[in-house]
């Protein structure tokens, strides 16, 4: 383990020949999954991605800013229908789309921000879930532009042009070397940037000023704003970020699911499973977003199997057999480990950087 001896030593990303052979090997990893894997499990990769960038947007919030939010789903909600609308009424490709429902989702939680600089704790959260009903009912009001309780279609447009019409992301399968090149495999590479992306702009913030005086806001607003940290404008600054990237990924998970509707996904149970993916992987850290998010993806199919042959789970839906499983993860994980699986992870690291000695 090498000495670290100055602040440049300490803000390096990657100070060591290990953190580029583990970056070397999750490149590796990514590259070889979405070419080796089949249209179920690239689904679940998509729908976890979708899961990553949502969860670091909530990380920075909860976990850097210390605000609770049971709202995130009104955030991806937006989003969503942001996407949508774009898409099915002006034709707008998905790569503009995206940052413009980041940027409607960024909007509203700027409004939604304020009331954190009074609130805190188990009453932010309530006025957060009151947020999510109003959207909820926003999007109800309109059914001209959201086509309300039955649905809206979700177009995914390139911003090309053949023969006078737009051309759609996608198509008909092709093949091209060896693989057949459906639409959830080029899905998961423009989804694997986007989470790479989400992934390091959290880190980086983290590291930089606005995110040290979040997380200092977080364990204390007195003893922050004696040091010159505004509480306010760090508050507000979480809620506009974390946002916008749940605005994201919910442009996401509308590209993904090609249809749209508003209750459910975007309810309250939306909300509850990114707390539960949050706090799963480690609340504080970018590390515990991305492993909470990606272990709640692949481990949902794989409980909805192993729940046929348990007792009494077994007379449950699919759904409901998930559910109680993925609870009992959580619960098993937080009792033997309280900082999640970025505990996990930190017990293996430091067994193997103090092998072979015991202390």
């Amino acid at each position: 383990m090498r000495l670290v001896t100055s602040y440049r030593d300490d803000l390096r990303r990657f100070p060591e020949g290990w953190h580029k052979a583990g970056l070397l090997f999750w490149a590796v990893l990514i590259v070889g999954f979405g070419l080796t894997a089949s249209g179920r499990w690239l689904t679940v990769a998509n729908l976890g991605m979708v899961g990553v960038v949502g969860s670091v947007g909530l990380m920075i919030l909860t976990g850097f800013a210390g605000q609770i939010s049971l709202g995130h789903a009104a955030f991806l909600g937006l989003g969503a229908y942001t996407t949508a609308v774009m898409g099915e009424r002006w034709d707008v490709p998905f790569w503009a789309a995206l940052p413009v429902s980041g940027a409607v989702a960024a909007g509203f939680g700027l409004l939604v921000g304020p009331f954190a600089l009074r609130l805190r704790g188990l009453y932010l959260a309530i006025v957060t879930l009151g947020a999510l009903f109003a959207v909820q009912h926003l999007l109800l009001s309109f059914p001209d532009v959201t086509h309300g309780v039955s649905g809206i279609a979700v177009p995914m447009h390139t911003g090309l042009v053949v023969d006078g019409k737009p051309l759609a992301f996608g198509g008909p399968p092709q093949q091209w070397l060896g693989l057949r090149w459906t639409f959830d495999r080029k899905l998961y590479w423009v989804f694997a940037v986007l989470a790479l992306s989400a992934t390091w702009m959290g880190a980086s913030l983290a590291r930089s000023n606005t995110g040290r005086a979040m997380m200092a806001v977080r364990d204390g607003d007195v003893a922050a704003s004696i040091l010159g940290v505004n509480p306010a404008r760090s508050k507000v600054i979480a809620f506009g970020i974390s946002s916008f990237l749940a605005g994201v990924a919910g442009g996401m998970f509308a590209l993904q699911q090609q249809y749209l509707t508003i209750s459910p996904p975007f309810d309250l149970n939306m909300s509850v499973q990114y707390i539960a993916m949050i706090v799963l992987g480690g609340v504080g850290t970018i590390f515990g977003a991305v492993a909470g998010a990606l272990a709640f993806a692949f481990l949902t199919p794989m409980a909805e199997a192993l729940g046929e042959h348990l007792p009494f789970i077994s007379e449950l839906s699919s759904h409901q057999q998930s559910t109680v499983l993925f609870a009992i993860l959580v619960i098993v994980v937080l009792v033997f480990e309280p900082m999640g699986l970025f505990g996990v992870w930190l017990r293996i690291k430091r067994y193997f950087l103090a092998w072979p000695f015991r202390y």
